[in-house]
């Protein structure tokens, strides 16, 4: 039976994707102005929003009838699905999703991927991968749900700015930092997105940033792993790239590059860096 993979765009999964492949929108508001992401609003605009305006987006999860559409669609098209979202703790999609896939018992397969936008993407890259190995949806899932948790997402970011506009920092800590030049590193674990450390700098921001992914035991190269930006430009990311060679030399022949979009980018603004992959599992 051919395998039908849905993810929300939050995954920040970006066209051309493989033709199993279904990608829906999260709705992100400016004002009274709703968009659909990557549908009309692409990463780049959604930044150059951002920048330019005054009031914070929001963003809305994914109905239970738009999941309970596209599952239709392709249980009729005669396929099995496999459903990876956004996580749990992050926003009511993977509920939404869970709603839509009681229509469909033993057709339609719903992973919370407790992650992110890159860290999201990969573990679609994942699936996508025991897919071509020959695995059927109710495998690829159980297996997905087992894997997961190897997953790490370490990130970067530039500014306590847009953390203050939605409210996750004081004001007072925003300034400080701003004026020290403090650079949060966030991590996302178990479902939620966690501040592991803080540096004064981008130099030394990277520096933290390689030895938190050093504390994992490094990344395992044979499954997926990515880096992303968020903002206009990968400039930063290019730097970290340039300052952790020793991560990546010997390898792989390219670092796989992304965007982070406009439901995550809400709150980390831009100039963050991140790094998604899956953790080499300790050896028996």
């Amino acid at each position: 039976m051919k395998i039908r993979m849905i993810t929300d765009s939050a995954s920040d999964l970006l066209p051309p994707h493989r033709p199993e492949v279904t990608v829906l929108p999260m709705t992100i508001t400016f004002g009274e102005v709703e968009y659909q992401d990557g549908v009309n609003l692409t990463h780049r605009a959604f930044y150059e929003k951002l920048i330019e305006g005054e009031d914070l987006p929001t963003t809305s999860q994914i109905s239970p009838t738009s999941f309970e559409e596209v599952f239709r669609q392709s249980v009729e098209a005669g396929e099995a699905v496999v459903a990876v979202v956004l996580s749990a703790k992050l926003s009511g999609t993977y509920q939404s999703a869970c709603i839509a896939a009681e229509e469909f018992p033993g057709k339609v397969f719903v992973v919370d991927s407790a992650n992110a936008t890159i860290g999201e993407l990969i573990l679609v890259e994942r699936a996508l991968e025991l897919m071509d190995q020959g695995m059927d949806a109710a495998s690829i899932a159980e297996r997905l749900e087992s894997e997961k948790g190897d997953i790490r997402l370490v990130a970067l970011l530039d500014t306590l700015e847009y953390l203050k506009r939605g409210g996750r920092v004081s004001a007072s800590v925003a300034l400080v930092g701003s004026l020290l030049a403090i650079k949060p590193v966030v991590a996302v674990q178990d479902g939620e997105v966690v501040v592991l450390g803080k540096a004064r700098g981008s130099k030394n921001g990277n520096n933290l940033l390689v030895q938190e992914i050093q504390k994992t035991g490094g990344v395992d190269f044979t499954r997926p792993f990515r880096l992303g930006y968020a903002g206009l430009d990968d400039a930063l990311l290019q730097k970290y790239i340039a300052d952790s060679t020793a991560l990546w030399t010997g390898h792989t022949q390219a670092l796989p590059l992304g965007t982070v979009g406009g439901t995550i980018g809400t709150h980390v603004g831009p100039g963050a860096i991140a790094v998604a992959f899956f953790q080499k599992k300790p050896e028996v």
